[in-house]
């Protein structure tokens, strides 16, 4: 079972959880038709740039400038490290790999975020659990199997390094959140990391085509819109109980790849998937019966 704080709210972090991953599943979508025109540092640097204004917009809104420089820098600086090396890591995979592909490896984020919350936030998690965890990852390594080869490429390590850097900021935000709002979060990750990209893009960096200003737009708005809602989610929730709701990205991916790509998954990412969701479905239930106790 999975202690919840008196605070948390597990329904509504799910609910945000769910909305997060179809913003930044259309995002993806966005960025990966961007890889052929520039450089995966400097698409990561124009997502923080674009959706910065959204942001400052929704500050203003909702009065929260009053605290931004009150702030706990160490770990605004770790998370924006670990934004800039995820998206570039995820971007680079998005040139050789299928949006569906590319999540079928992110898959491990969920359980890696279940284990750091119970290594480094002390949120209980039953010796049981551990054992769907396990069956989680070897559906991940089912759905790699068949194309052993292929996988093992670079874009398939980044897509895994990505992964790494997306669950130990996830763990970040659930410190952060006892100190700093979710406006403040927001803020200062957009804004280093638009900056830091911006920085190492500019050996790279190549004009903006006109027809690509409306891609980089939606890919500006959809990455404020998942930020604030996965910044939430993880804010208001215990991090093993909404990190399980990743596997809808798949849903996501594999609608844009046939969409936009024409390009259909395998039998392996549809039956490891299935085992996948199956694991969160569980995790989920535990956690409901826990919470009517």
């Amino acid at each position: 079972m999975i202690s919840v704080i008196s605070s948390d709210r597990p329904l509504r972090g799910i609910i945000a959880m769910v909305l997060a991953v179809a913003f930044f599943a259309a995002m993806d979508a966005g960025m990966k038709a961007l890889t052929p025109h520039h450089s995966p540092m400097q698409i990561a640097c124009l997502r923080g740039a674009f959706a910065w204004p959204f942001v400052v917009l929704w500050l203003w809104r909702t009065a929260q400038f009053t605290h931004l420089l009150q702030a706990r820098w160490s770990l605004h600086l770790l998370r924006a490290v670990l934004g800039i090396t995820m998206l570039w890591a995820f971007v680079f995979s998005l040139q050789t790999l299928g949006l569906a592909d590319a999540y079928a490896i992110f898959f491990a984020a969920p359980f890696i975020i279940t284990l750091l919350s119970a290594w480094f936030l002390k949120e209980y998690v039953a010796p049981r659990h551990y054992v769907v965890l396990v069956i989680g990852f070897a559906a991940i390594l089912y759905m790699l199997k068949p194309d052993a080869e292929r996988w093992f490429s670079l874009g398939a390590l980044a897509a895994l390094l990505a992964a790494f850097c997306y669950s130990v900021s996830a763990i970040t935000v659930r410190v952060l959140a006892r100190t700093d709002s979710a406006g403040n979060m927001v803020f200062w990750l957009m804004t280093l990391l638009t900056l830091g990209a911006g920085v190492l893009a500019l050996p790279q960096w190549q004009p903006i085509q006109q027809a690509l200003w409306p891609i980089y737009l939606i890919v500006g708005v959809c990455g404020f819109l998942g930020q604030i809602t996965i910044t939430e989610a993880f804010r208001i929730a215990p991090a093993a109980v909404v990190a399980p709701f990743e596997y809808t990205a798949l849903l996501w991916g594999i609608g844009f790849d046939i969409v936009v790509w024409q390009q259909y998954p395998g039998s392996s990412v549809i039956i490891g998937s299935s085992v996948i969701m199956l694991c969160g479905l569980y995790l989920l239930w535990q956690q409901r019966r826990l919470s009517h106790r």
